[in-house]
């Protein structure tokens, strides 16, 4: 640690002690080729026999002193020197009195290789990157490359397949340094086998854009997976074909390519063990990428009703029939020219029995339901994308064509209050837009882009409920047979726009100026069809035909500092929006304009080589949707009417963050501390009716504040003793939010706390074991009411790996799952075997599988969000019994 990081009482007594153990000291100081002073730079003072026998930094003025210990032969000693960007010096030590100075030398991108190399697990590190040796931390039992990314220390993987390093979610995953996925990473580690990847290497500061690196800023964080040189030279699969009882199968065949030249990941997997293919295709970044250009994508309107998922490893509650078929194909034509075509089709059948009893906690009184539900679920999606990629020095391009078809069809036989009615649901969605950035380096070192991004997105949804469902509310009390609500929001959207950087030695200034358009309708229907099977307007409120239109100006300056102690980048952006909406149904014509200046800044500053503290400030305008001004009623789920009474809604948003992030690579320890606090002022806030089988919700024009404050921490070692990473985290929330239920005013405080500890540990070479705690504790409070609840949650993992003889392995895995609500205790208990048989003369390992061997059929489980509690009961799938031939092409 820095010498500045110390806390004072420990530079005390380190003084004390000096005094009495060094007889001689050696001084200097550390500049630059300027004359400029070196601070943090690392002095090593080494004997004749290369071993260090003292230590210091450089200070702020770039000055060292280094004690020499007693009874040193003043002939062998050697001043080393070493510090980020320049290049290493070391000198002779010829008499004490005289101050030993360093001049030192820029180094291009440059950090002496730090090694740490016996039987033990060793990291490398080069400037930005961190490299894992993937052989130190695997075992005969993992199989896929996502198996060994989940040990290593300082990264983190969630049940989504999110990566994280040290708490950082990361922005890409390439492959031999290509991006074939995208943000969809979870088919690479769901996919290639671990044995053909050589190292992980965790890449921060990542600036994939070459003509940009060292001139905009990048916080962002990626992995590559680096393929062993005889895995380029080969088709790479690994294959597996399984069948069990009662009636279960798994298939997975896939051929895999890495060549520099031609890289490759395809496959066929299908499976009704609750292994939701879905999961692959997965984009993590999606949200973030479609902020960036202020696309905000309408929502599904309708549901059949709100169905949580249970805190359960997804396999254990998921019946499904499901199968995908995936390619993703990357050609390098010339170097820095690639064409890719990533093409998927998915298809699933999901079922679900579901029981929930829930309580809505008011002033006064507490608002019940009983709901007991049998849902189907049935998805055909197709999507295909095609991308050109030129990424050079001086020129770079980039233009990806994305389209997807969608249709999802879902069914419910549902029982709520004794009331019993059939739901289906068919939302049929169909989509395309196209992403051209260019950029062209000039003469004088300036870089010109040119933007243009466009896309259309048509989601007509059906939602049938029958029989006589309501006719009080629906049909003036009179029988009939169907209940039909539709929903469609067709939107265009472009984003365009001219930008021109100008680098320097320290700063490169960047100004961009363009225009955004988006146009949608929202049509919607709640008709009733008779017993005659003619139909008719539920009301004259119930019908929707709003016109709506955005668009924007705008021009923003930034500046980014991108230095190697202190990286800076401010965004100064201008715009000027105006928004028009029309409803010749409710006489309603209104527009909006305003303009606004939402800045941003982020700093980055590097105290010491591994250590850095991070803060960013960003204010935002943010105006509401479409779907924040539609009059006419919508029943969004069988027991929720909404509509607004409101005007647009007008968001003032101020976001603070500041962390700090230590790394030490030698002794392979991390942690991390964030904390935010977030502001929302919003111009209207909900409201609703509810009662034991109906809510009505509407939008009304009053003020209404939300705050939040976030801590989150993350800590992970390696023990070289015992051969283990343990991991930790740990995270705070406090949310702060209003809203009027049944016309009472109620302020809201929901504190959400999670703890999460995990070990991976490597007995012997013949014995692994994991371990994974996770509590939670939920509480929520109002002044309004007295009332105040919780619910508490521990969540266990474990699992033994064993290899007792050679080409057998045995696996034990088991989950415990604690839920404690006052008056209402849950515990369950899972557990699964495996054992594999590696039959070398055919290359095939044949392996036994025993899912939830315990045979556990029913899960409760509990959740409290703000005033509304919920008790859920699920029915889950029971007993696997499961046979897989594996093999390798």
């Amino acid at each position: 640690m820095s010498n500045h990081c110390k806390f004072a009482w420990l530079l005390a007594i380190g003084m004390i002690f000096s005094v009495a153990s060094f007889a001689q000291s050696i001084s200097g100081t550390v500049t630059d080729s300027l004359g400029k002073v070196v601070p943090y730079a690392n002095i090593n003072l080494k004997n004749g026999s290369n071993l260090v026998i003292a230590y210091a930094i450089s200070d702020s003025k770039g000055a060292y002193l280094l004690g020499v210990p007693a009874a040193t032969v003043k002939d062998t000693l050697r001043v080393e020197i070493s510090c980020v960007g320049f290049k290493k010096q070391s000198k002779t030590v010829t008499d004490f009195s005289a101050p030993v100075n360093f001049i030192l030398f820029p180094a291009v991108n440059q950090l002496k290789d730090v090694i740490v190399k016996d039987t033990r697990p060793w990291l490398r590190t080069r400037g930005d990157t961190l490299n894992y040796k993937v052989s130190d931390f695997s075992n005969p039992q993992d199989r896929v490359i996502g198996d060994i990314i989940k040990k290593l220390p300082g990264i983190s993987v969630a049940t989504d397949g999110t990566i994280s390093y040290n708490g950082k979610s990361i922005s890409n995953l390439y492959i031999g340094g290509d991006n074939l996925l995208d943000d969809k990473y979870n088919i690479a580690t769901n996919t290639i086998p671990q044995g053909v990847v050589d190292q992980v290497q965790v890449i921060q500061n990542d600036q994939p854009i070459k003509m940009l690196q060292n001139k905009i800023v990048s916080d962002d964080v990626a992995l590559n997976l680096t393929i062993k040189n005889g895995a380029k030279l080969q088709l790479v699969g690994q294959e597996s074909i399984g069948a069990g009882l009662p009636g279960n199968y798994d298939e997975d065949l896939n051929a895999m390519m890495f060549k520099d030249a031609y890289k490759a990941i395809n496959y066929l997997k299908g499976n009704n063990i609750g292994d939701d293919v879905a999961n692959d295709v997965i984009s993590h970044n999606l949200s973030d990428n479609l902020q960036k250009i202020d696309n905000n994508l309408p929502p599904t309107v309708l549901s059949l009703g709100s169905v949580p998922n249970p805190n359960l490893l997804q396999n254990r509650y998921l019946f499904n029939q499901s199968g995908i078929l995936n390619a993703n194909n990357l050609v390098n034509l010339k170097k820095g020219e690639q064409l890719r075509i990533n093409l998927y089709y998915l298809h699933d059948t999901q079922q679900q029995d579901y029981k929930e009893q829930t309580q809505i906690y008011l002033p006064g009184d507490t608002v019940k339901y009983t709901e007991t539900e049998k849902n189907k679920y049935q998805p055909d999606i197709l999507h295909g994308q095609f991308t050109l990629n030129i990424n050079k020095d001086k020129y770079y391009l980039d233009d990806k064509l994305i389209t997807d078809y969608s249709q999802k069809n879902y069914y419910s036989a549902l029982n709520t209050n004794g009331t019993a009615v059939n739901q289906t649901l068919n939302d049929n969605a169909m989509d395309f837009s196209n992403e051209l950035n260019y950029m062209q380096s000039l003469k004088s070192n300036s870089i010109v882009e040119v933007y243009s991004y466009i896309s259309h997105i048509s989601e007509p949804e059906n939602r049938i409920i029958e029989p006589n469902f309501n006719a009080g509310i629906f049909n003036n009390g009179t029988n009939y047979n169907q209940l039909a609500q539709t929903v469609n929001i067709p939107t265009w959207f472009t984003n365009n726009y001219l930008s021109f950087k100008i680098p320097s030695n320290y700063i490169t200034q960047s100004f961009k100026a363009g225009f955004l358009v988006q146009t949608q309708t929202l049509e919607s229907d709640l008709s009733a069809v008779q017993l005659n099977k003619s139909s008719t307007l539920v009301s004259d409120s119930s019908l929707n035909h709003l016109n709506w239109s955005r668009r924007k100006v705008y021009a923003e300056a930034a500046y980014d500092l991108p230095g190697k102690i202190l990286k800076i980048t401010l965004n100064l952006p201008l715009s000027l929006q105006q928004i028009n909406y029309a409803d010749s149904l409710y006489n309603l014509n209104k527009s909006l304009t305003r303009l606004y200046f939402n800045p941003r800044l982020f700093v980055k500053y590097q105290v010491a080589v591994e250590d850095y503290f991070s803060f960013l400030y960003n204010y935002r305008n943010d105006i509401g949707s479409i779907q924040d001004v539609y009059h006419g009623y919508i029943l969004t789920d069988y027991n929720t009417f909404y509509a607004n009474n409101a005007d647009l809604t007008q968001s003032k948003n101020q976001l603070a963050q500041f962390g700090f992030n230590h790394r030490k690579a030698l002794t392979l320890f991390f942690f991390s501390i964030n904390t935010s606090f977030n502001h929302i002022l919003d111009n209207n806030i909900s409201s609703g009716i509810i009662t034991d089988n109906f809510q009505q919700r509407i939008v009304l024009p009053f003020e209404n504040t939300t705050n939040s404050w976030t801590v989150n921490g993350f800590i992970s070692k390696y023990d070289f003793a015992l051969r283990t990473t343990f991991s930790g985290g740990v995270q705070w929330q406090s949310n702060c939010s209003n809203q009027i239920l049944n016309n009472t005013l109620l302020p809201y405080n929901t504190i959400a706390t999670t703890l999460t500890a995990s070990a991976e540990t490597k007995v012997s070479d013949y014995m692994t074991f994991s371990y994974k705690a996770y509590f939670s504790q939920t509480s929520s409070s109002s002044p309004v009411d007295a009332g105040s609840y919780s619910v508490k949650q521990l969540q266990q993992q474990a699992a033994i790996s064993y290899n007792p003889v050679e080409n057998v392995f045995f696996k034990l895995s088991a989950d415990d799952y604690l839920t404690y609500q006052p008056g209402n205790n849950l515990k369950y208990f899972f557990a699964d075997a495996s054992i594999k048989f590696h039959l070398n003369k055919l290359k095939t390992d044949v392996e036994l599988n025993a899912l939830n061997f315990l045979n556990v059929k029913n899960y409760s489980y509990l959740n409290l969000s703000a005033n509304t509690f919920t008790a859920s009961s699920y029915t889950l799938p029971g007993r696997i019994i499961l046979l897989k031939l594996l093999f390798n092409l």
